[in-house]
C-alpha cells in the first residue's frame, strides 16, 4: 500500500474537523475524495503532507509512519501536494517557479536530469513553454495551474496530491487538465485527488471516498460510487428515482 491512513482525527482547537477517517491509495491508482464544502477534504490532504498536525491516528507512506514527520521530510520522501489556489511565487518567472520545485534535486547535483525533465514538462504543457520567462502572477488561472502541476512533477513525486485543481478554470481547460491526470497515472504517477467536480473526478479515478462532516460516508470503485443513490443525488445532480 503506498498510502495508508488509519483512524485519522484532526481538529482546530476544540473543533474536531476530521473524525476518525481511514482510507488507502495503492500504487498506480487515481483515488478521489469527494465531499461538500466543510467536509474536511483539504484538511485531510494538508495533514497528510505535514502542514497540519494529526490529533490521533496513523499515516503511513510506503510503509513508513509519517504521522509526526515534518512537511519538509514528507516532501523529500516523494509525497507532493499541489495546493488549492496554486500558491505560486507571482513575482518570479515560470522558469524560476519550476526551479524552486526542483530545489532538492538541483542541490543533490542532478542538474542534467532536471534539465531533461523540464524540457519534457514544457513539452507536456506547451502553453507555459511559451511563457517560461514571464512572471507567474501575470498568467491566466489555467496557465498558473499548469505551472503548479509542473512544479510538483519536476520533483519526481511518488504520490501526487491535488487539492481542487479545477477551481476557477474554464470547462475546456478542466477537461484538458483531467486528461493530463490520466496520462500521468498511465506513466506511473499515483494520484490522490480532492475535487468538487464529482462527475469529472469520477470519470478518471479508480476508487473514491465520500466525506461527510469529517467522516467517510461511503467508498468504493468508480462504478460503485456512480451507482450509489446518495452520491447521485448529493453530488451528481440526479434524483434517486430519476
Amino acid at each position: 500500500m503506498m498510502l495508508d491512513v488509519e483512524n485519522l482525527r484532526v481538529g482546530y482547537g476544540s473543533l474536531e474537523v476530521i473524525k476518525g477517517i481511514s482510507f488507502n491509495v495503492r500504487e498506480g491508482e487515481i483515488v478521489t475524495i469527494l465531499g461538500s464544502n466543510g467536509a474536511g477534504k483539504s484538511t485531510t490532504l494538508r495533514t497528510i503532507s505535514g502542514l497540519h498536525r494529526a490529533g490521533s491516528g496513523r499515516i503511513a507512506f510506503n510503509g513508513e509512519d509519517i504521522t509526526r514527520s515534518s512537511a519538509a521530510r514528507i516532501a523529500g520522501s516523494g509525497l507532493c501536494m499541489v495546493p488549492e489556489g496554486r500558491q505560486l511565487f507571482p513575482d518570479h518567472t515560470v522558469l524560476e517557479n519550476l526551479e524552486l520545485g526542483a530545489f532538492r534535486r538541483l542541490r543533490a547535483g542532478q542538474s542534467r536530469a532536471v534539465k531533461q525533465d523540464m524540457d519534457e514538462l514544457l513539452e507536456m504543457f506547451p502553453r507555459i513553454r511559451e511563457r517560461v520567462n514571464q512572471k507567474a502572477g501575470l498568467l491566466s488561472g489555467g496557465e498558473q495551474q499548469m505551472v503548479a502541476l509542473a512544479r510538483a512533477l519536476i520533483s519526481r513525486p511518488k504520490l501526487l496530491m491535488l487539492d481542487e485543481p479545477s477551481l476557477g478554470l474554464a470547462p475546456i481547460l478542466v477537461r484538458s487538465l483531467f486528461d493530463t491526470f490520466k496520462k500521468l497515472r498511465d506513466s506511473g504517477v499515483t494520484l490522490l485527488l480532492v475535487e468538487q467536480m464529482a462527475r469529472m473526478a469520477l470519470s478518471i479515478c479508480d476508487r473514491a471516498y465520500v466525506l461527510e462532516s469529517g467522516t467517510v460516508m461511503t467508498s468504493g470503485s468508480r462504478e460503485e460510487i456512480l451507482d450509489h443513490p446518495g452520491v447521485l443525488e448529493a453530488y451528481l445532480g440526479k434524483a434517486v428515482n430519476a
